[in-house]
């Protein structure tokens, strides 16, 4: 026999003798069924892997790491990830011994997830909180972000940071995806092609399986328009379901923590973990008392006899896209739904003139981020102020302003001069005036609606943002083969296969019904599945390559028979 014949009967003659030695007559050999594959592979399946020993957390975070060295700063260099979480095989350890002797915690237990640079962890995990800026680099935040605490109780790991538009966009007018410590992102989708932001390095890890799922943030777009870019689903849920203490902030009317992740399914487990009142964050106390389980909304029939409004002057623009939304019309008709085409909102000349949003971004900014930097423990740099950032951007230009692209600070320059005075406050009524009132609740009510239905990439994120209302987007569609791809300025802005998605829109705290209607069109079209990322973008190492043992399960065993791989 040859050697590898040898070792493989060697060891069935070994499991032979222990099945019968230990297991007698009633035992049974249980050979691994194949290991998920990691490019999709959902939180159900990897913990039912999980619980079935077929593999353990700490396998997954030696995959996730090595997944993530072959195309981060390799290869095509995406720079999704700004730094791995040091304690992160420790944890995964823990949490497996954890498994063994008192069971999982839940859904999330022993799951990697990987966390914008712009959410806080404590300082027990050896990682940094930047918002992607060298001025935070070395800040000690006094807690988890709560958003992280709750994670961290359900069993997940955080796995990292991930890239960012610097300060969530609200730096300069920069190229979506830079940041100072991350460097330029691009989408896997096409090589150097724009990945939108801000929560870009979310999108990118979570499209190619860089880890199991994500977490974004945005004001205005930042979940939306990089899941939409990257093929994934996202939450950008209502302002205040989900806690913003101890994340980075740009402003506390609009911003929100949501998930980004491969399936409806796997950002509903998430929502459902991190949502939830928070005495940190006064914005919670007005989300309902009890938190819904949103996997009770993944219904395949969810859309049947619901009422959706199209309001066409926000679509894209975009011919590709347009057309394609306008298939998903057909589809969402034979799932059940009444579409009703048009909807405009009453109030469209208003909200596509509007410059209000400006304004109170502007003095959010400035106020926000100096109260966050109060509250942390130490800041290495000593910057207190927006006035502090600008100076020291400028005093580390080779790091922050990177010529010819990089090198803008227009909107923290417009923000340091700005104030919350009249003007101030005139605007942000105004803004809920327009988003709320007379902008999502009006549309809804006019025309008897349940949602409202958009391609992600047209005028949809910016009602949604200055209402605070929720957004759930799913892929729709790629672009043509036959796109001819635009120069990179430093990303491509447009290029075949570039991914897009369908956005539902609701009023606050509507997430449950959405999910619902979200995972129904999924289902029936699974148009993720359709198009993966380009070749060299997608990494090679699984499971198998980085597990030394095959482990066996009999029916009356305590514990697991372990044997080294063949």
């Amino acid at each position: 026999m040859q050697q590898r014949e040898v070792s493989v009967f060697w060891t069935f003659f070994v499991l032979l003798a222990l099945q019968f030695l230990f297991g007698g007559a009633h035992a049974i050999l249980r050979i691994p069924a194949p290991l998920p594959d990691l490019y999709e592979a959902s939180i159900t399946e990897l913990q039912d892997g999980l619980n079935q020993g077929h593999f353990t957390s700490v396998d997954l975070v030696k995959a996730y790491f090595s997944r993530i060295e072959e195309v981060n700063l390799q290869g095509p260099t995406l720079r999704a990830v700004i730094e791995l979480n040091p304690s992160a095989l420790k944890q995964a350890a823990e949490l497996d011994i954890e498994r063994q002797t008192l069971g999982p915690r839940g859904p999330l237990h022993g799951i990697p997830i990987l966390l914008k640079d712009n959410i806080a962890t404590h300082v027990s995990d050896g990682m940094n909180t930047t918002a992607g800026s060298f001025a935070l680099l070395g800040s000690v935040p006094p807690r988890d972000a709560t958003v992280v605490a709750k994670l961290r109780a359900a069993g997940a790991i955080s796995l990292g940071k991930a890239n960012l538009c610097e300060w969530a966009h609200s730096r300069g007018n920069l190229p979506s995806g830079f940041s100072g410590r991350g460097g330029q992102s691009t989408s896997p989708y096409f090589p150097l092609a724009d990945p939108l932001g801000s929560s870009s390095g979310s999108g990118i890890a979570s499209a190619i399986g860089l880890a199991t799922a994500t977490l974004g943030t945005e004001t205005d777009g930042s979940i939306i328009l990089p899941s939409s870019r990257q093929n994934l689903v996202g939450i950008k849920p209502t302002v205040g379901l989900t806690s913003r203490a101890g994340v980075i902030p740009i402003s506390e009317n609009q911003d929100t923590v949501g998930p980004m992740t491969r399936s409806v399914a796997d950002a509903a487990i998430i929502l459902t973990i991190i949502a939830g009142r928070d005495p940190l964050d006064n914005h919670t106390l007005a989300s309902p008392a009890r938190v819904p389980d949103f996997t009770k909304a993944l219904k395949k029939d969810a859309l049947k006899g619901v009422r959706l409004g199209v309001p066409r002057r926000f679509l894209s623009g975009d011919p590709n896209i347009d057309k394609a939304f306008d298939a998903s019309l057909v589809t969402l008709k034979e799932l059940g739904a009444i579409i009703v085409d048009p909807a405009e909102f009453p109030d469209a000349d208003e909200l596509l003139a509007s410059r209000n949003e400006t304004v109170v971004l502007k003095a959010d900014l400035k106020f926000d981020v100096q109260k966050y930097i109060a509250g942390l423990l130490e800041v290495p740099t000593g910057v207190k102020t927006l006035t502090d950032l600008i100076a020291f951007n400028i005093a580390h230009a080779s790091e922050e302003l990177v010529p010819p692209y990089w090198t803008s600070q227009s909107q923290f320059i417009a923000a340091e001069n700005s104030t919350r005075d009249a003007a101030y406050f005139a605007a942000l009524a105004a803004d809920h005036d327009l988003g709320r009132a007379r902008g999502i609740d009006a549309t809804l009510a006019i025309f008897n609606l349940d949602a409202i239905i958009l391609p992600a990439d047209g005028f949809t994120s910016t009602p949604a943002a200055i209402a605070g209302y929720p957004i759930i987007t799913v892929p729709l569609g790629f672009q043509p083969d036959n796109v001819k791809a635009t120069s990179p300025r430093p990303t491509i802005s447009n290029a075949p296969g570039l991914p897009f998605g369908l956005s539902f829109l609701g009023t606050a705290f509507s997430e449950f019904k959405l999910v619902g209607y979200a995972f129904a069109y999924e289902q029936a079209t699974h148009t993720r599945l359709k198009r993966s990322a380009f070749p060299a973008a997608i990494p090679k190492t699984q499971l198998t390559d980085v597990m030394k043992e095959v482990r066996f399960v009999g029916p009356h065993s305590e514990g697991l028979l372990v044997l080294p791989m063949a």
